[in-house]
């Protein structure tokens, strides 16, 4: 968690991915439909304090959320649902701080606890990788 803050103190983003080193910023997978995890995942969004949903972009596959921290600052949020096979779907997060500021690792606090969020509510439909 140190390490998150200082690495905060300069970067100002973070987002998750197939290579990630941290094994917490992994792309996740459920074993559903895209529109069906797509559904999830605004539901999630929209019943969360604290969480705007701003734009749903269903055919690229992005929803955008704003998301204020306890600090008063803004982060933009970006879910991108990738469609894997008919009955899989992929999740990345990119989630970033406006403002020049480092953020002290709260975007990654913000992933974590949306990542923590989808895999309790889909958690019977979770592929550990």
């Amino acid at each position: 968690m140190l390490k998150r803050m200082l690495i905060g103190l300069v970067r100002s983003h973070e987002s998750t991915g197939e290579r990630a080193k941290d094994p917490l910023l992994k792309t996740r997978y459920y074993k559903l439909p895209k529109d069906q995890v797509w559904e999830e995942v605004t539901a999630v969004i929209k019943k969360t304090p604290g969480y705007k949903l701003l734009h749903e972009v269903k055919n690229v596959g992005e929803i955008v959320v704003e998301r204020r921290t306890m600090l008063g600052r803004t982060q933009d949020v970006t879910l991108t649902l990738f469609g894997i096979t008919p009955v899989k779907t992929a999740i990345d997060i990119y989630s970033a701080s406006r403002g020049s500021m480092g953020d002290l690792g709260s975007n990654y606090r913000t992933i974590l606890d949306i990542y923590k969020q989808l895999d309790r509510k889909l958690a019977s439909y979770k592929i550990d990788s």
